[in-house]
C-alpha cells in the first residue's frame, strides 16, 4: 500500500482529503499543518499544499523534502513557474481542484518514479542529462534500487518494502552484478538518471 504523508493549510480541506485517499487504496501516515514537522521516513511521497508555506521558503522547503522521499506539490495557483518547483526536486505538481482520482494517480505516479506536471506546463528538460542506462531489473529490485535513489538505508528499505534487511543487501549484490557498479554512489547516480527519464502528464 502506498504511504503518503500530508502537509495541508486547511483542517476542512484535510477532511475530504482524508476520505479521496482513504478510498483511494492510500495510506495517510501523517498529516502536518506546519512545514516545522518532520516528514514522516515512513511516507513513500510527501503531498505538500504549497499554501501552508511561506512564497519565499516553498523552494527550499520543496528542496529539503525531496531529500528524503518524492514530492507532489498541490497548487491553487502557481506563485512561481512550473519548472522552478520541479527544479527545485518536486517530483510532481498539480492543481490543487483536481478531481479525487487524478490525485490519486498522480501519487501513484510520483512513487513509481515518474514527473507529473499540469496540462500545458513543461517536464523537466531530460536533454540536460545523458541518457540512462537499460536497467533490466526485475519488478523488485527496481523497486529497491528507487528507494536508494531516495537515500534510504538498507534497514529502511526494508520496512518500506516488508522484507528483511539480508533481503535488501541481496537485491542490491544482484542489482550491482547486472548494471556492474562497484558502489553506492555509483548506483545512485543510475537509480537517479533512471527516475528523471520518466515524465507523465496529468490534467
Amino acid at each position: 500500500m502506498l504511504r503518503v504523508d500530508v502537509l495541508i493549510s486547511s483542517p476542512v480541506y484535510l477532511v475530504g482529503l482524508i476520505q479521496v485517499l482513504t478510498e483511494g487504496g492510500i495510506a495517510i501516515v501523517q498529516t502536518r499543518t506546519s512545514p516545522a514537522d518532520p516528514v514522516s521516513w515512513l511516507a513513500d511521497a510527501a503531498l505538500i499544499d504549497a499554501d501552508a508555506l511561506a512564497p519565499a521558503g516553498i523552494l527550499d522547503y520543496i528542496a529539503e523534502t525531496a531529500r528524503t522521499t518524492q514530492a507532489l506539490v498541490m497548487v491553487s495557483e502557481l506563485v512561481l513557474p512550473a519548472q522552478e518547483y520541479l527544479r527545485a526536486g518536486a517530483s510532481g505538481l498539480i492543481d490543487k481542484r483536481v478531481s479525487g482520482e487524478e490525485l490519486v494517480d498522480a501519487l501513484q505516479a510520483v512513487t513509481a518514479g515518474t514527473h507529473v506536471v499540469p496540462e500545458g506546463h513543461c517536464a523537466p528538460n531530460l536533454a540536460e542529462h545523458p541518457d540512462p542506462p537499460a536497467l533490466n531489473l526485475s519488478e523488485r529490485e527496481e523497486q529497491v534500487l528507487i528507494q536508494i535513489s531516495r537515500g534510504l538505508t538498507h534497514g529502511q528499505i526494508a520496512t518500506r518494502l516488508g522484507i528483511s534487511p539480508h533481503t535488501v543487501d541481496t537485491y542490491v549484490k544482484r542489482i550491482r552484478a547486472k548494471l556492474g557498479v562497484g558502489n553506492k554512489a555509483e548506483l545512485t547516480r543510475i537509480a537517479l538518471l533512471a527516475r528523471m527519464a520518466k515524465t507523465v502528464r496529468v490534467a
